[in-house]
């Protein structure tokens, strides 16, 4: 898919020229592959032949709109999708993540901001997947599964079990999942979980975010979602991993 020296094959999907132009010359300066689509239908035409490593999607298109998009992105892919929306209400970004969007960025919004978060999802899901143990049996390296109870995740492969089936999460779902269960019983306020997950703050990120992506991951490994064995709510704080 990618030309060995490039670091990803991006897609950009505006239908404001300018911000697709603006957008796609940092990403390129940044040694990344771009494909540019200017609507949705365009970019569900691209998509349907194609594999990107992470989608910059505008949530307000001709034709085909974002949500649409997204929505039917994550019946068959996981590829991390960042949101460009122009919309300010919380319950229209809420939206967009519940669909399964990783992040989102209000417009107007700093290129060099936008590029940040591209380079540090797509690093983190790159040494994710990057296996060093030469085929080391699942389960020898402590740091490489974290096992409690049902809940198995292994860090390397990016995989989670629960009970032995297998769980699909989104990467920022397993970012999130991850940081949490590294530090058992440790407190983390939203605050901080953006600035440690989404290396970014509340000036750019609203935190229900967090919020949403925690209720993703209830819905996904927890029997009972409204009762949660693995990830609690600290009342007032913020959230902590229950080993």
């Amino acid at each position: 898919m990618d030309s060995p020296e490039t670091a990803g094959t991006v897609l950009v999907v505006d239908d404001e020229p300018t911000v697709r132009e603006v957008v796609a010359q940092y990403l390129r300066r940044d040694g990344y592959a771009v494909h540019e689509s200017g609507d949705g239908s365009d970019a569900t035409q691209w998509l349907a032949d194609n594999d990107p490593d992470l989608v910059v999607l505008d949530v307000m298109l001709p034709g085909v709109d974002g949500l649409t998009i997204l929505k039917d992105l994550r019946r068959h892919s996981d590829v991390p999708v960042i949101l460009l929306t122009a919309r300010v209400e919380e319950v229209d970004r809420i939206v967009g993540l519940e669909l399964g969007a990783d992040d989102y960025v209000v417009k107007p919004f700093s290129p060099r901001e936008l590029a940040v978060r591209v380079r540090n999802v797509l690093r983190r899901t790159s040494s994710g997947n990057s296996d060093g143990n030469g085929g080391a049996a699942p389960g020898s390296d402590p740091e490489r599964v974290l096992c409690f109870g049902e809940l198995h995740i292994d860090r390397r492969a990016r995989e989670v079990t629960v009970a032995g089936r297998p769980v699909a999460l989104t990467p920022k779902e397993f970012d999130l999942l991850d940081h949490l269960a590294a530090s058992p019983r440790q407190v983390f306020s939203r605050h901080q979980l953006l600035t440690q997950v989404w290396d970014s703050s509340a000036d750019y990120q609203d935190p229900a975010t967090v919020t949403v992506h925690v209720g993703r991951l209830r819905q996904k490994l927890e029997a009972d979602p409204n009762e949660p064995r693995w990830i609690a709510t600290v009342w007032g704080v913020g959230y902590r991993f229950e080993p």
